[in-house]
Parts: structure tokens; C-alpha cells; sequence
């Protein structure tokens, strides 16, 4: 059984500051290893249940946070910027599930701690098909694509809470509460491990065995519709250079918003792809 993992790292047990986040911060060596060892924990929980290949995808920041040598179940590293698939890079169709690791919620989510979608710089909500997209939902269009079933999430309660509608049978490892988007309360490092470990074992235990509610692929009806409402009109009308990214919301109360664009596409890694470009575009004119 192969296991993708994708891992952020602002869904740790214990972040709660940017700083923590960041290469130049003075603590992030110790944050850093402690998201080490929650990748960790849920590729030993999957090993436990009979899973023997796995693939990390390092995604947050320059993507190069995690030790290779340091990685359980001789984990393949996929790490470095500019991936064409970005957080979802590497993964295909041979996957038999995808792991979601220290991940936050949406930038317009409630209490969910260092909230953002892709760009805080930039954009301001997303929706999926009108529902409220945090990155979970929309990397889980990569799964889709490929047809490869999300089976864990870990994180913060709020982040659990996003994937639900979209990926209603993927087990969810809640490490921490968020009080807001700079507080949390947090598990100790080992219990927020013990327990991402014991819902990858089960996640993969349900898969081996045929559980229906966790092989489901991703809830995402097609053609899929991305909503994003960015944080000025400048950076939504740089948005619509690219083919196929309309000015506006998809709704009739914000059809005529000039910081929304809606992107459609019956084919999911296409709509991420394009999701993608509009942010690395937007990217330049934000910072």
C-alpha cells in the first residue's frame, strides 16, 4: 500500500506564531522538529496497519523543512519551490490514499490559527462549489483527479471541520484548539504524535479492509466552480489575464464584485493548475 503525504506545518501541536514558521525565526529548529516528528507519527501509524510505500510532499514555505535522513518507513522526500503541482506534487493514480499533515484552516475561517489560503498577502476567502475551501479542499482536487481517496487530515478542530463536506470519510488527528488566529491550546508534542499515529493506523486499517466511507473519493461535484475573493480589485483584475478566470462571483449577490473571480473546469488538476498560476501571478503585485 502507498501513502502520499502532503505536509504544511502551521498545523503543528504547539505553532502559534509566524515566527515559529520561519527559517530567520529563532525557534523555528525546535518547531521544525516538532512537525518532524508528527510526519512521522502518521507514517509509522500506516506502517502499523500495512502500509509500505510513502511519498512526503514538503509544503510550506521554500519546502524544505523536513530532515530526509530523519524520515520514518524510508519515505521518498519530495521537497524544493516552484513545483508545477505545488502542495500536490508527486502525486498519482499508483496512490492508494493521501495524508494531509500539520495542515491550518481558510484565511475567513473562525478561530483557526495562522490562518490563510496560499497567500494572506493576497486572498481573502475561496470557495469550492459555494462551499468555504480551506487548502485541504483545494488540493483535494489533485486527489480527485487522480482518484486517490484523503484519508487523514491533522491540525488544528476548525481545519477538521473544512475538509468534512468534502471528504467526509478521511480521519482527522486534532492536535490542538484554536482560540484565534494567534492562541491555540495545544496537546503535549507526544500525546498530539500518539494520536495522529492511532488515526493513520486506523485510516489505513479501514482501507485494507474495504471501508467504503474512507475510500470514498473527494465529495467534489464536477464541473468544479472556485470562487476566490481576493483583498483588493487590482490583484483580481491581474487574476483575469489568465484563460478560462472570470471577473466576479458566481452568485447573483456578488456577480458584480470587483474582488472576486470564479474559475470552472470539468477537469480538477486543470482547475488547481489554473487555481495555482492566479496565485503565483497575484503573488508579485501583493508583496
Amino acid at each position: 500500500m502507498k501513502i502520499y503525504l502532503s505536509s504544511d506545518m502551521e498545523g503543528t501541536a504547539g505553532v502559534v506564531d509566524w515566527e515559529q514558521c520561519r527559517p530567520t525565526g529563532p525557534d523555528y529548529p525546535y518547531y521544525r522538529d516538532l512537525l518532524q516528528r508528527e510526519v512521522n507519527a502518521a507514517i509509522e501509524g500506516a506502517l502499523d496497519a500495512g502500509a509500505t510505500q510513502f511519498v512526503v510532499n514538503d509544503s510550506h514555505g521554500r519546502m524544505a523543512n523536513l530532515r530526509p535522513d530523519e524520515l520514518a518507513g524510508g519515505a521518498r522526500y519530495l521537497s524544493g519551490r516552484h513545483k508545477p503541482l505545488y502542495m500536490m506534487q508527486g502525486l498519482d493514480a499508483s496512490f492508494d490514499a493521501v495524508f494531509f499533515v500539520s495542515y491550518h484552516g481558510s484565511m475567513s475561517a473562525c478561530a483557526a490559527t495562522l490562518s490563510h489560503t496560499y497567500n494572506p498577502l493576497a486572498v481573502a476567502e475561496v470557495r469550492l462549489n459555494g462551499e468555504l475551501a480551506g487548502e485541504s479542499a483545494i488540493n483535494a482536487l489533485v486527489a480527485l483527479g487522480h482518484r486517490v481517496p484523503v484519508a487523514l487530515i491533522t491540525g488544528d478542530r476548525t481545519t477538521a471541520e473544512e475538509l468534512s463536506p468534502f471528504c467526509p470519510g478521511a480521519r482527522a488527528a486534532v492536535v490542538k484548539e484554536s482560540v484565534n488566529r494567534f492562541a491555540a491550546d495545544s496537546l503535549h508534542p507526544q500525546q498530539a504524535c500518539e494520536l495522529i499515529r492511532d488515526q493513520a493506523r486506523e485510516a489505513v486499517r479501514a482501507l485494507r479492509e474495504r471501508d467504503e466511507s474512507v475510500r470514498r473519493l473527494p465529495a467534489i461535484a464536477l464541473p468544479a466552480t472556485l470562487t476566490v475573493r481576493f483583498r483588493n480589485p487590482d490583484l483580481a483584475e491581474m487574476a483575469t489575464w489568465i484563460t478560462g478566470v472570470r471577473r466576479g462571483g458566481a452568485g447573483e449577490t456578488d456577480r458584480d464584485d470587483p474582488t472576486m473571480v470564479t474559475l470552472t473546469d470539468e477537469d480538477p488538476i486543470r482547475l488547481y493548475r489554473t487555481f495555482v498560476t492566479v496565485v503565483l501571478l497575484t503573488r508579485g503585485i501583493a508583496e
